[in-house]
């Protein structure tokens, strides 16, 4: 069955009022037993003993006690889909809807990958804007693995500054014998355009950057700290922990002011990788500032596995659903709620200058999450519109079937 949702009903309920009750709020840091009222979208008010709004239609929804936090921030996420790295037919399909909200995840940044050839930075932004109207938030990133920056109106800087769900370059390549080989003055030329976009716009103007296995690893991002005036920030390394020796580049790095992202994907017991909730693990316990680390799922995207002269042998496909599963990895090792969650929430926010998201607070949009007593996805909010309630699927995007 095919459920077409229509514009007029999304609107209606988005300008619902929602009381929530009994709430035990991780805003990500710890606000004990809470009611939380949203109003038009976002969060009007957050405290004990709240009362409906005298006069106006109100819903009730009692939490019972379960921990609630904000909506997951998946930063790096193949939204059109990845792949395309073993002929035409191993091109990955777009995600739907609920692939995202069903792992809790009511922001999301999109990328392009390895294909940016048959793929291009306009589809990654009708994709966007798709997704925005079914009901969940998203950005995206101009270009993909490649030099020159595969852009939609020909410059970094006019694509960040002039493109509303652009807000930084990326995920450019390096290390990896997909990339283009980029120089450091080409690296250079990229990250100054888009930190310049950043500062006319208020975007993250950040250059997202791929890592693969080559044997330099981070050396490409050491150099262009060291040899250039641009804020570490501006430099964004991805898929920081599919190396060990790698993770302990990025743990430099955090030092010096970059914010590394781990990738949740799965790693086996044998492999020379550390798994994304060991990893934000290590990071809190390393001498690197707690706030400098986030967590994406890689969704959409391929992750091959190549001989020495770069055939692939295997492939699997990210999965937004790993992020839900790393926050509940960590939160039931013992991690702290407010050290666990922030690498999915406020951390990424402010990496990425997204004001309104990351945090339980007034003013903020209404995303949501509930977690139940196994620290499992339970209800998902989305901009005031519940995705998810009880574990039901309450929204799908235009082409999904009953599932």
């Amino acid at each position: 069955m095919l459920v077409i949702t229509c514009p007029v009903y999304r609107t209606r309920q988005k300008r619902m009022f929602q009381l929530i009750k009994n709430a035990r709020v991780f805003a990500p840091e710890e606000r004990g037993v809470c009611d939380i009222l949203t109003a038009f979208g976002s969060l009007a008010a957050i405290g004990p003993g709240l009362d409906k709004p005298l006069g106006i239609e109100t819903t009730v929804v009692d939490m019972e006690g379960r921990m609630v936090i904000p909506g997951l921030i998946d930063g790096h996420a193949h939204i059109g889909g990845g792949g395309g790295e073993s002929g035409f037919a191993s091109r990955v399909p777009p995600l739907a809807l609920s692939r995202f909200t069903r792992a809790g995840v009511t922001t999301v940044i999109g990328v392009l990958g390895t294909d940016d050839c048959t793929r291009h930075t306009r589809e990654l932004v009708a994709q966007c804007l798709g997704l925005r109207e079914e009901g969940i938030s998203a950005w995206c990133y101009s270009g993909g693995y490649h030099v020159p920056v595969a852009t939609l109106t020909g410059s970094v800087r006019d694509d960040i500054v002039f493109v509303d769900p652009i807000i930084g370059v990326g995920e450019l390549a390096i290390s990896d014998h997909r990339s283009s080989q980029p120089t450091l003055d080409e690296l250079l030329r990229i990250a100054s355009e888009a930190h310049v976009a950043g500062l006319i716009t208020g975007k993250a103007g950040i250059v997202h950057l791929h890592l693969g296995d080559g044997s330099r690893g981070m050396q490409l991002v050491r150099d262009a700290i060291a040899t250039s005036e641009l804020p570490p920030r501006v430099f964004n390394p991805t898929h920081v922990n599919r190396r060990k020796a790698l993770f302990e580049e990025a743990l430099d790095l955090a030092g010096r002011g970059c914010c590394v992202d781990i990738t949740a994907f799965p790693v086996g017991e044998d492999e020379d990788a550390w798994g994304a909730a060991e990893a934000v693990k290590r990071h809190l316990e390393s001498a690197a500032p707690a706030e400098r680390v986030t967590v994406s799922s890689d969704g959409g995207g391929c992750l091959p596995e190549f001989d020495a002269e770069g055939r692939m042998l295997r492939m699997d496909i990210g999965d937004p659903g790993a992020l839900a599963e790393t926050l509940a990895d960590l939160l039931g090792s013992g991690v702290a709620p407010e050290l666990a969650v922030a690498p999915f929430s406020r951390n990424v926010a402010r990496l990425l200058r997204l004001t309104q998201k990351g945090e339980i607070r007034v003013g903020a949009d209404a995303d949501l999450v509930s977690l139940d007593q196994n620290f499992r996805i339970n209800d998902v909010m989305a901009r005031g519109c519940w995705h998810l309630r009880d574990g039901k699927l309450q929204r799908r995007g235009r082409f999904e079937g009953e599932q």
